[in-house]
Parts: structure tokens; sequence; C-alpha cells
């Protein structure tokens, strides 16, 4: 226990042994303390006037600030807007004139197929019927000439087609293709506009807000405002161009789908001209071949009349022969001085011969009158052949 109190005694001897200050060290400092006090007072006021002033500030530039941002949105809606219905317009007469096209294509593809399955190949069907004529029928006449011309005609007009489809094709495939830039802008416009309005319908108090703690830049924009409207207006120009050439393609087609069928009616007329001066000769033909041959039959008719009549001539003048042969041998069984040259055996020899040359005259006209005969004959089936070719 005195070890304790003595330890305590001496605790108390070292804090009594602090320095004291004096009275005058004592006013002063309270001074010093007030006049702190009163600058910490003033400061705080001062600072929290400053802050006041800066939250108002920062509230009011906040709030300008986001209605700046709201009308650049708005303006940048309204533009983009604008762009859209001028992209809508263009894509829209680019449908229309893709579709013009595709029928412009199906009317050369049917027209290239009506001439190859019907035009050529009834050309081509008449030529070979043509051939099937016997004869001196088979010769290179008008018709001919006139067919192998459509021919022809036809053969260039669907080369013709041909290149014109593969333009318009061509330009079909370019406008698809810028119709397709179009489309991919106008989606992007539409979804721009999506987000642009639906920022615009945000506000401060708006829920589902966020700040951004990425890493990477917020604004990772690095196309210009010109840039996006020169991208635009560069896809509306080739747009435009592409729309350029059509009508001019288009009024080509009209040119020359109305060229190959002026010129296929026309040349048809000739070949059906043609076809109709022929048919006239084959009938002004067969008319004469007919009356020929009407002649003919008439003469071989004739002919066989005149041969029965010079037959029974002949057989006639034989007759007589062998009646002036009889008296001549009768009258050479006279005898003696009686067997003399007499008037009456005169004119019996004078018969003789005048009957002989008589008949050898007959029979001449009977070879003769034969052999036209065959002749007219021949002649009768060579008309009926021809007769018979020209029907």
């Amino acid at each position: 226990m005195d070890r304790n109190t003595s330890e305590t005694q001496s605790k108390f001897s070292k804090v009594w042994k602090c320095p004291k200050y004096t009275l005058i060290d004592w006013y002063q400092g309270t001074k010093e303390r007030q006049r702190n006090t009163e600058i910490q007072h003033q400061l705080a006021e001062r600072i929290l006037a400053d802050s006041e002033r800066l939250v108002e500030e920062s509230s009011e530039e906040a709030t300008k600030n986001r209605r700046e941002v709201d009308h650049q949105l708005q303006v940048k809606i309204k533009d983009i807007e604008f762009t859209k219905e001028q992209l809508e317009r263009q894509k829209k007469q680019m449908d229309l004139e893709i579709d013009a096209l595709i029928a412009y294509k199906h009317r050369i593809e049917t027209a290239l197929k009506s001439l190859s399955a019907n035009a050529l190949d009834i050309c081509h069907k008449c030529l070979s019927f043509r051939d099937c004529r016997i004869g001196i029928d088979l010769c290179v006449d008008d018709i001919e000439h006139e067919i192998v011309k459509e021919t022809e005609i036809i053969t260039g007009v669907n080369s013709l087609l041909m290149r014109t489809l593969e333009q318009v094709n061509e330009q079909i495939r370019r406008l698809r293709a810028q119709n397709y830039t179009l489309g991919r802008d106008l989606l992007d416009k539409a979804n721009v506009l999506l987000i642009d309005k639906h920022n615009l319908l945000l506000n401060e108090n708006s829920l589902n807000l966020s700040i951004y703690h990425g890493g990477s830049a917020l604004d990772p924009a690095t196309i210009t405002e010109a840039e996006w409207s020169a991208h635009t207006q560069a896809n509306i120009d080739a747009a435009t161009k592409e729309l350029n050439i059509c009508v001019p393609l288009r009024a080509y087609i009209d040119a020359v789908l109305k060229q190959v069928v002026e010129d296929l009616w026309n040349q048809n007329d000739a070949v059906n001209e043609a076809f109709r001066r022929r048919i006239q000769e084959y009938k002004t033909e067969k008319s004469n071949l007919e009356r020929s041959h009407f002649e003919c039959v008439r003469q071989i008719d004739e002919m066989k009349t005149n041969i029965l009549n010079l037959e029974k001539a002949i057989a006639e003048k034989e007759k007589f022969m062998a009646l002036a042969h009889t008296r001549l041998g009768n009258r050479a069984h006279r005898e003696n001085v009686e067997l003399c040259r007499d008037e009456a055996e005169v004119y019996l020899v004078d018969e003789v011969n005048r009957i002989r040359d008589a008949v050898i005259n007959l029979q001449q006209m009977l070879a003769e009158s034969n052999a036209t005969l065959r002749y007219l004959l021949r002649t009768q089936i060579q008309l009926e052949e021809d007769i018979n070719i020209k029907n």
C-alpha cells in the first residue's frame, strides 16, 4: 500500500510541474481564437453563398444545355425526316422504274419467243414445204427470195433483241443494287429517328438513366455532318443518274420494238404479195395448161379419127388395087395379037401406079399421124402431170 501511495504522489508531482500561462497570454489566446473563429465563419458564409450561386448557375446551365440539345435533336430529326422523305421518294421511283423495266423485259422475251417459236419456225416450214416442189416448179422464185429475206430479218431482229435484253438486265441489276443502297440508308435513317426521338422524350427525371463508366469513348462517331449529308446526297445522285439512264433506255426499247414490228409486217406483206403474184402465175399457167390439155385431147381424138380414116382409105385403095391387078391379070390371058398395049391397058397400068402412089402417100401420112398421136399422148400425160403439180 505504501508503494501505491508513493506512485500516485509521484504522478501528481509530474502534472503540477507543466508550465503555466500568464493572464495576458490567456487574453491574447482567447482573442486569437475569437478572430480565427470569425474568419472561419466568414469563409463558411462565402462558401455557402458561392455554393448556392454555383448550384443555381450549374442548374441553369444544365437546363440550358438540355434545351439546346433538345433543340438540336429536333433540328436533326427534321433533317433526317426530310432526307428520309427524299430517299423514300427516290426509292419509290426506283421501284416503279424496276417494275417498268421488268415489264419491258417481259415484252422483249415474249417477242423473242414469238419470233423463234412462230415466225422463224413458219419461215423454215415454208422453205421446207417448197422444197417438195417437183420438176421445173422447184425453182428459186420471188417467194423464196422474200422468205429467205424474212428469215434474215428475223435472225437480225433476234440478235438486236438479245442485245437489248442484256442491256435491260444490266440496268435492272444496277437499279436493284442502287435500290439496295437506298434501302440500307433508309433503314439507318429509320433507326436513328427512333433513337433521337427516344432521346428527345428523355429528361433528367426519366427512369432507367445511367452514368457510363466504360473505358472506351462515349462518342465513337468519326463521320462529320458534312460527310453524312454528302453520303446521302451521293446515294440520291447515283439513283437519279440510274433513273435518267432508264428513260432513254425505255424510249429506245419502244423504238426498237416499233421498228421491229414495222419491218416484220412490211416483210410479211412482201412475202404475201410474192405469194399472191406467184399463185396468180400458177393459176394463169394452170389455165393455159388446161386449155392446152383440152386442145391436146381434142387433137388426139381428131388424130385417132384421122388415122381410122387413113386406114380406111388405105383399105379402100387396096380394093381398087386388087381390082386393077385382077383386071390386068385377066387381060394378060389375051392371046396373040390381042395381047396389045391398048388404051385400057395404059389406063389400068396408070391406075395401078396412081393407086400405089396414093397408098404410099396414105401410109406415109398414117405413119406421121401415128407419130403425131404418140407425141400428143405424151404431151397429154405431161400436161396432166403439170396440172396435177399446179394443183
